[in-house]
């Protein structure tokens, strides 16, 4: 078994499989695929690039698993795939029958379009193939994808239009060829291109091609180096779950890109406070149902999360700036108030409702810390089981899970951006000379066992979701940690999630 090297992945380095003449040529006289003698087709697959593998095929099971479950990657047109089956005994007579190779599991796949509007979905069969006879009898080497398309319909526009196309791992024991210099193991995208569909390397299908191969290339080193994604998205709530609702949630709201007031991007702002709103709609749901069970979503009118569970307290957005995402969750019928200290030149072009919920104020979270404090206008917005929003917030972002805690708040949501501690920037030093949120020993107070907290810490920051950025290494990745300390400290189950929106500070971290 390989182990995980400490190098960098080596450079992508294709070659036109059909030039002849290319400078960088790879040296495999590997014929291309085609049919078994007893297949009652006659096809030959058409070679159109390669590059080196440089990492051991039992690796490229992993890697195309990925390309199967998650064309969205490869393609901003695929809002995801759905798996109809997946069998390793049951192949569809419509796949290939390849010479050499013996079908060893098969996935009926749907694929569907990021907008469903303009696109159709796509039904396909992805196949995998391993050697009958040899070495490396039994390992899957190809991965054939077989569009379905009904009869008088044609290909969306996202799928290359050809009726297979193969992504082929060749071991370097297979080569035909003497020359030593062949005999390392390569990657190849084969296809049987539909009538009349250019294969040059100026064509579309070339360059679809040569794309998915790069793809698989880092794939393979990404199984080979056991890669840790980015970021972890989807934690607490099911993608295709937010997704569903996101579409209907975008055709309702994406006319305001037209009407934007602001200085800012509309196409950023927009679609983000969309889809923030579309995550604490399915959140409140999960959170505040009397069981906890997100319904199918599929069958969903425009707007019947009206009826779903939702805080008894309504929201509280601190530092709404546009107020777009209160008018989002105002207009969707969620009770609650945006909190501003200026107001915006959007709200006066929000509905009448939606202004009457944004409100200008500043707060000043100490008033709060004092029993003695008769603020009616303070008090105003807190009503019992208020659910807290800082999205962007600022200097109030330390202050969310405290303001929550006094408060007696249902929960929160906090996705940082600027590092703000409770009275100046947040910096490693400031942090570590400021307030500590764990002793080194602890007695549990159930228990009554000494244990130390320390010991646990890498443990807890691998709890928060921020996959490879869950390290001490830039100052934002310290800031959340820092947060995440402050909110258990303070009581919280803390959960976090990386929300799909348009922003690079999409990090979340939720109080319940």
């Amino acid at each position: 078994m390989a182990t995980a090297p400490s190098v960098q992945r080596p450079r992508f380095n294709p070659s036109n499989s059909s030039c002849v003449n290319d400078v960088r040529p790879l040296h495999h006289d590997v014929p291309s695929l085609c049919n078994s003698d007893h297949s009652p087709l006659h096809f030959r697959f058409q070679s159109l690039v390669s590059c080196p593998a440089d990492v051991p095929l039992e690796f490229f099971e992993a890697a195309v698993s990925q390309l199967i479950h998650h064309p969205e990657y490869n393609s901003t047109l695929i809002l995801r795939s759905e798996t109809i089956s997946d069998s390793d005994t049951t192949i569809p007579i419509s796949v290939p029958c390849l010479e050499g190779y013996c079908p060893v599991r098969n996935v009926h796949r749907k694929l569907l379009p990021r907008r469903p509007g303009r696109d159709s979905g796509l039904e396909q069969h992805c196949t995998l193939y391993a050697f009958e006879t040899g070495e490396f009898a039994g390992v899957p080497s190809i991965l054939v994808l077989t569009p379905l398309v009904p009869e008088g319909e044609s290909l969306p526009y996202y799928h290359p239009t050809v009726s297979h196309l193969a992504f082929r791992f060749i071991p370097s024991n297979i080569t035909t060829t003497s020359d030593s210099a062949s005999a390392q193991p390569a990657l190849r995208i084969e296809v049987i291109p539909l009538p009349g569909t250019p294969t040059d390397s100026d064509s579309r299908l070339y360059r679809t091609s040569l794309a998915l191969l790069d793809t698989l290339h880092r794939y393979l080193w990404g199984a080979l180096t056991h890669y840790q994604k980015r970021v972890q998205h989807d934690v607490l709530i099911p993608r295709e779950v937010y997704q569903d609702v996101y579409l209907k949630m975008r055709e309702r709201h994406k006319g305001i890109v037209n009407s934007w007031r602001e200085a800012t991007d509309p196409l950023k702002h927009v679609f983000e406070d969309i889809g923030i709103a579309t995550f604490l709609m399915l959140f409140w749901k999960d959170t505040f149902a009397a069981s906890a069970e997100i319904a199918d979503v599929k069958e969903l009118g425009d707007s019947q999360w009206t009826s779903w569970p939702r805080p008894s307290g309504g929201f509280l957005d601190l530092g709404c700036g546009n107020g777009l995402l209160t008018h989002i969750l105002s207009a969707e019928g969620y009770s609650g108030y945006g909190i501003d200290l200026r107001a915006r030149t959007s709200w006066a072009h929000y509905p009448d409702s939606s202004q009457a919920a944004l409100k200008v104020h500043a707060l000043d979270p100490t008033q709060l810390l004092s029993p003695d404090s008769s603020n009616d206008e303070e008090k105003f917005f807190w009503e019992p089981g208020v659910f807290l929003i800082g999205n962007h917030a600022d200097e109030l972002t330390p202050w969310l899970p405290v303001l929550a805690t006094l408060t007696g708040a249902s929960g929160y949501l906090s996705i940082p951006c600027c590092a703000w501690m409770f009275d100046e920037r947040f910096t490693r030093s400031s942090a570590a000379s400021g307030l500590d949120f764990f002793d080194n020993e602890s007695i549990d107070a159930a228990t009554g066992v000494v244990s130390s907290e320390a010991e646990d810490e890498a443990a807890f920051i691998s709890s928060l979701g921020m996959g490879a950025e869950g390290t001490h290494k830039s100052q934002y990745s310290a800031y959340r940690i820092w947060l995440a300390r402050l909110s258990r400290w303070l009581g919280w189950k803390i959960e976090c999630d990386t929300l799909r929106i348009p922003s690079t500070r999409n990090w979340a971290i939720v109080g319940g």
